[in-house]
């Protein structure tokens, strides 16, 4: 595979790109295309001492985008950015994927101006995998749309059912939809309108679930809009490292605790790496016609190189072709319940010169 990385993505810039880079050459069969400022990269290779590492080659993009600014403008108005020109590649079939720990919103309006969306999907979401007590669960969308309407979720959930059946073999996978509780009666008005529509999919749809069902892994996926799916998300990446930081703290208080922790630390080590996001590197953006990784901008160079391991397996499954092939199946659907609800806004909307 050719993974296109946007080098000077995250918090860190040049630094844990390109040491996740080497670190993926070294173990994967990957080509790694590194997407930036040409002289700033190669300096930063040869502080590495790797000023022509196999596998590795370098695409010059000169203007970086602006992590504050508007993230259609700064696109429109930097097409020779990372993001579009490492969208560019995927789209002229020059990389099998694009990971980038840049601006969310940026990496999607590139990938939307470059790869344009799958046929059938209206928005983009951002799926991101948690570690739970049963193994993995797909949370989406995690923030790519703020406000979503009910056909939004649909889609979601269809796309969230196909991400892992062809990446962790889950042959029927359950979806639940987030909610205050697991009655149906309750929750929102975009929960109530979402729940007729998910059970016409086709899916093993197990119905509402709660926060707390999320880290006990009641279903395979989880769908909400973006807004409540970045504030989980972040609640979970957060809730995690307190967790252990409380643990350390009490143990480094008692001696008969740390002789205990010392006995007990591969128990320790190997539950800290499963409790980490970073062990699944980014969070794919379902929807848009190419393959796609997010990573958080506090990325270090073991979140880039399990990114690039997930971008080969992203594209190796197939997993573009699968959604295509699904939209098609639920678009009128999905149709139905869009048109009902813009005839009944047109109905609710006041006619001219009323109300004035």
């Amino acid at each position: 595979m050719r993974i296109a990385l946007d080098a000077h993505g995250g918090d860190f810039g040049l630094g844990p790109n390109l040491e996740g880079a080497l670190l993926a050459v070294k173990k994967l069969p990957h080509e790694i295309i590194l997407v930036g400022r040409d002289p700033e990269i190669r300096e930063g290779l040869r502080r590495l001492g790797q000023e022509n590492p196999e596998r590795i080659r370098i695409v010059h993009a000169p203007q970086l985008i602006d992590m504050a600014s508007e993230p259609v403008g700064e696109c429109r108005a930097k097409p020779d950015s990372p993001l579009m020109v490492g969208a560019g590649l995927v789209q002229e079939g020059k990389a099998d994927a694009l990971i980038s720990a840049g601006n969310s919103g940026a990496i999607m309006v590139a990938s939307l101006l470059k790869m344009k969306r799958i046929p059938g999907v209206i928005r983009p979401a951002i799926a991101a995998p948690l570690p739970t007590l049963r193994g993995t669960t797909l949370l989406l969308d995690a923030g790519a749309n703020m406000d979503s309407k009910p056909w939004h979720l649909a889609q979601f959930a269809v796309m969230g059912a196909i991400y892992m059946k062809f990446l962790f073999n889950i042959e029927n996978p359950s979806v639940g939809l987030l909610s205050i509780g697991e009655e149906e009666t309750k929750g929102n008005s975009l929960v109530q309108e979402t729940l007729p529509l998910i059970k016409n999919m086709g899916l093993n749809f197990h119905g509402p679930v709660e926060g707390r069902d999320i880290p006990e892994g009641l279903t395979d996926v989880v769908v909400t809009d973006g807004f409540t799916g970045n504030v989980a998300l972040k609640l979970y990446e957060g809730a995690g490292k307190v967790i252990f930081k409380m643990l350390k703290d009490r143990i480094q208080g008692r001696l008969i605790c740390k002789i205990g922790a010392l006995l007990m630390r591969g128990v320790f080590l190997d539950l800290k790496k499963k409790m980490t996001v970073d062990e699944y590197g980014g969070a794919p953006l379902l929807g848009v016609n190419g393959v796609v990784l997010v990573c958080h901008g506090r990325v270090t160079a073991n979140t880039i190189y399990n990114a690039i391991r997930g971008g080969g397996e992203l594209a190796t499954a197939g997993m573009i072709e699968q959604i295509k092939k699904q939209m098609e199946l639920v678009k009128d659907r999905i149709s139905v319940a869009r048109d009902a609800d813009t005839s009944l806004a047109d109905a609710a909307a006041p006619s001219p010169g009323e109300g004035r």
